[in-house]
Parts: structure tokens; C-alpha cells; sequence
């Protein structure tokens, strides 16, 4: 798999006359050679190397295969190997990810590379990580596993008097126990009136009888992301509160038997944006539907409006539709699929009929 990816870098780079490659994003070194540690890769048309100090040199030497190993010496920063390697391979233009970079880290590779053309590149690698490999996937579908048992687990743990900081403690415990390295990214565990915050924050806050409670939350397997969002009710819902949950239910199911290949983002988006808008809450659906999943939590491609980018089989996204009235509350619910050529498989076998607790 790696040998692949390379091989379609090399080819992107050969289409842009660029004789190679400094990759410091770390999301992209981790996919091109599988190390995980701090460092640099230099992707050329004929050899691949990991620059990196002595803290990380034995762990790069036991995580990949087909990359020389340059080890920094003691008091020579990381771009002056760099730059030792790139005279020695005697490459006068070199790409670098200008969005990876800071403005300080390019000017002092700038001053340090004299005589090198450094050339600004942009989502050359993140353009291969849209489509997923068989091991991406697989990979993708353990975090989810763990994902949906941590929420089967949680259920028992959300009463009234029990604090929202307390849950993401147990949540998160429960996903590392069953094999998430870390989280995805910050848990989002939140209830009453502040369900209606897309992004809250838990806090101290002790939920109450008739609280919605929303829990947006990820594992990380082998480097990569689930996301999934559930909302759920201490007690019997009232008029509204049900009507709310069953407009956004109706939205997502409606946007998961519209997505499939062909089709751009803004498109799916639509689907579920107008049943929403149709049930008298279009004012209250302010974020795109979904985004793409792997690596990291937000990657291309999304499903939102004026989105033209194009479904193709293979693409990880999320579809999470949502309604959030100010100090009323709010409902997302949120499901992780991944393109299939005909439509989707959806990841997330979470139950989604609200659950009053």
C-alpha cells in the first residue's frame, strides 16, 4: 500500500516538474512511510528518506520499509540536514507544503536552501488520502467499532445528578480499554439548553430530568478517525423536542439513500437542508452536512452548500444533519459512511430512534 501511494506522488510531482518532495505534515509522513514519530520526509523520483533526530531513529527504522534513514547530529536543526541531503542529491527545485509550514519555518528553510528553488505545493498528498485504500477502510471500521461499543457502554452511566465532565471520563476510559490509542479529537458531551452549541463544551454542569444530551465523539485506530454524534433524552420528550429529533432523523436518512458517486457535495447537503427547511427549522441548520474522515477529522471532500467537489467510491464522509434553538437545545445526529459504487456503506451501527433514558 505504501509503494502505492508513493508511486502516485512520484507521478503527481513528475506532472509539476518538481524533482521532490519535503513533506512535514505529519498526518501526510505517517501515510507515505508509516512513521509516527517527529521529522521530515523527502520523497524523490528514485529514493525516499526520513530525516530525523536520535530520540526517533530506531522507531523509523522499525515502522517503515523502502526510506533511508538520515539521522540530524547534535545541534543541526532539522532543516539544515534537510538541506545537506538536497545538495548531496543535487536537486536545484524541491516542493515544499506551504500549508504545513509556518511563515518562520519557510523563511528559515529559505535562507538556509541557497541555490534551491523551493516551490509552494498545496494538497498534493492530501488530494491521495481523499480515496481510501482496503487498509484504510478496515482500519477506519475498528475505530467505529470501538466508537459504537463506548456509546452501548455510556447509556448506563447518563441519570440525572451525574455530571457531563464525569461522562466524557468514562467514555473516553471505555475507548482507550477497547483499543483506541487516543481520542479523535475533543469530546463533545453536552446537555439541556447547551445542545443547542454545534461545538460545546462539557463542563460541570449535572443533567437533568427532561435534558437532551448530545455526545459527538471519535476513536483513533492505527493513526486513523471515527465520528459519530447520538442525542438521547433523560425522560419522556415533549412535543417539541420530538418533533426536532424526528426532523433531523428524517433529514439524515434522506441524505444517506441520495449519496452515491457521481453526485457533488453540495447535492446531499441539499437533500437533507430542505426536508429540514420543509419541517419549519431551516433557520436553525447552520453547518455544512458533513465532511471527510481519515488522517484527521476534517478532510476533504464536504457535503455542504456551493460544494462542488465531486462523491467518488472510496471517500470516507460523515452525514450529520442538526437543529439548535438558543437556550432551548439542539439534536445532531451524525453517521460515518464510506462511497461504494452504487451508494454507501454506512460504519455507524449506533441505534439512532431516540432513546429516552
Amino acid at each position: 500500500m505504501i509503494q502505492a501511494r508513493i508511486k502516485k506522488l512520484r507521478e503527481k510531482l513528475l506532472n509539476h516538474s518538481i524533482k521532490g518532495l519535503i513533506v512535514s505534515k505529519p498526518e501526510n509522513i505517517y501515510y507515505l512511510s508509516a512513521f509516527s514519530g517527529e521529522g521530515l520526509t523527502i520523497i524523490t523520483d528514485e529514493v525516499n528518506y526520513i530525516i530525523t533526530d536520535f530520540r526517533y531513529v530506531e522507531q523509523a527504522k522499525h515502522e517503515t520499509t523502502g526510506f533511508e534513514i538520515v539521522e540530524t547530529r547534535p545541534g543541526v536543526s532539522i532543516f539544515s540536514a534537510a538541506y545537506e541531503l538536497i545538495k548531496e542529491l543535487n536537486l536545484k527545485n524541491i516542493g515544499v507544503e506551504s500549508h504545513s509550514l509556518t511563515v518562520k519555518e519557510y523563511d528559515e528553510l529559505s535562507d538556509i536552501c541557497e541555490g534551491v528553488n523551493l516551490i509552494k505545493t498545496e494538497g498534493l498528498v492530501e488530494d491521495l488520502r481523499i480515496i481510501k485504500d482496503t487498509s484504510e477502510i478496515a482500519f477506519i471500521k475498528s475505530a467505529q467499532q470501538i466508537t459504537d461499543k463506548a456509546f452501548e457502554h455510556i447509556l448506563a452511566f447518563i441519570k440525572p445528578g451525574v455530571r457531563e465532565l464525569d461522562l466524557v471520563a468514562e467514555l473516553e476510559y471505555f475507548m482507550k480499554k477497547s483499543g483506541s490509542k487516543n481520542t479523535a479529537f475533543e469530546t463533545i458531551l453536552i446537555s439541556g439548553p447547551k445542545t443547542s452549541l454545534p461545538h460545546g463544551v462539557p463542563s460541570e454542569r449535572k443533567l437533568q430530568r427532561k435534558d437532551f444530551v448530545t455526545i459527538d465523539f471519535g476513536a483513533r485506530f492505527k493513526g486513523y478517525c471515527s465520528d459519530m454524534t447520538r442525542t438521547v433524552i433523560i425522560g419522556e420528550p415533549s412535543e417539541q423536542q420530538l418533533s426536532i429529533y424526528n426532523a433531523v432523523l428524517d433529514a439524515q436518512n434522506k441524505a444517506l439513500e441520495a449519496i452515491k458517486p457521481g453526485l457533488k457535495g453540495k447535492d446531499i447537503d441539499d437533500v437533507a437542508r430542505r426536508h429540514i427547511s420543509d419541517r419549519g427549522y431551516g433557520n436553525y441548520f447552520g453547518h455544512g452536512l458533513g465532511h471527510g474522515v481519515g488522517l484527521e477529522i476534517h478532510e476533504a471532500p464536504r457535503l455542504s452548500p456551493n460544494v462542488e467537489n465531486v462523491l467518488l467510491p472510496g471517500m470516507v464522509v460523515t452525514v450529520e444533519p442538526g437543529i439548535y434553538i438558543k437556550h432551548f437545545g439542539g439534536v445532531r445526529i451524525e453517521d460515518m459512511v464510506v462511497l461504494t459504487e452504487k451508494g454507501c456503506e454506512n460504519l455507524t451501527h449506533s441505534e439512532k430512534a431516540l432513546i429516552c433514558l
